[in-house]
């Protein structure tokens, strides 16, 4: 079995710990391999240094990559020595795997993710902007559900909260609104009806605070014109 412990294109998804822990107990009792997806979930993004850590199971094998190397491209799996010692020699590979300074970068990560303490910092950056999502929630109905862990924040908007109608549209007039003030931002979900944050964990706080107002004001005028 494989999973995003948070569904990343999805449409940022928490997936709820009882659910993950009765994965982990069906796969144990089934001799099934429980993979936890990291590839976007993972280095801290969620306030812990992998997503799955938030529910306690410890699965058989982690699939990490892009903040795994800051930007280089490299690519890995974590697991079990058990599981990883199975394949012959050679049987274990990947597109981006053993590039020499992608590797030495991927090091130099795991140095600064302890020593910047990047989880925590995470988890700071996420709680300032729930409680801003919460507050346009709090005022504009088309915010339909504030969801997330740690800085992997999301916002589903909807033209109904009762029929929870996705508002695809409005989401992509709030991006470009927020384009033209110079904020990029980025739509998740299958209807692209989710808003989401995946700003670098090493933001500064001004940038943050400056980035969360041009959304906000995006929102706004976005509703004005309703």
């Amino acid at each position: 079995m494989v999973i995003e412990p948070v569904l990343g294109e999805g449409g940022f998804v928490p997936a709820p710990a009882e659910f993950l822990q009765r994965l982990r107990e069906l796969t144990e009792r089934h001799g099934i391999l429980l993979i936890a997806d990291e590839i976007q979930t993972g280095f801290g993004r969620t306030g812990k240094f992998f997503a799955i850590e938030h529910s306690g199971v410890k699965p058989d094998l982690v699939a990490v990559a892009k903040s795994l190397a800051a930007g280089f491209p490299l690519s890995g799996v974590v697991g079990r020595a058990d599981v990883m010692d199975a394949p012959d020699p050679g049987g274990l590979g990947g597109t981006y795997g053993g590039n020499p300074v992608a590797c030495a970068a991927g090091v130099a990560v795991m140095d600064v993710m302890r020593d910047e303490k990047l989880p925590e910092r995470a988890a700071r950056i996420g709680s300032v902007i729930e409680e801003r999502m919460q507050s346009w929630a709090a005022d504009h109905d088309i915010v339909g559900d504030v969801r997330g862990l740690g800085a992997m924040m999301g916002m589903e908007l909807v033209r109904d909260r009762t029929t929870k109608e996705p508002a695809d549209r409005e989401a992509a007039g709030i991006l470009a609104a927020a384009r033209e003030k110079g904020l990029i931002v980025l739509r998740a979900g299958t209807h692209h009806n989710v808003i989401r944050t995946l700003m670098p964990l090493t933001i500064p706080d001004d940038q943050l605070m400056e980035g969360l107002d041009i959304l906000g004001s995006a929102l706004a005028e976005a509703r004005s014109k309703k």
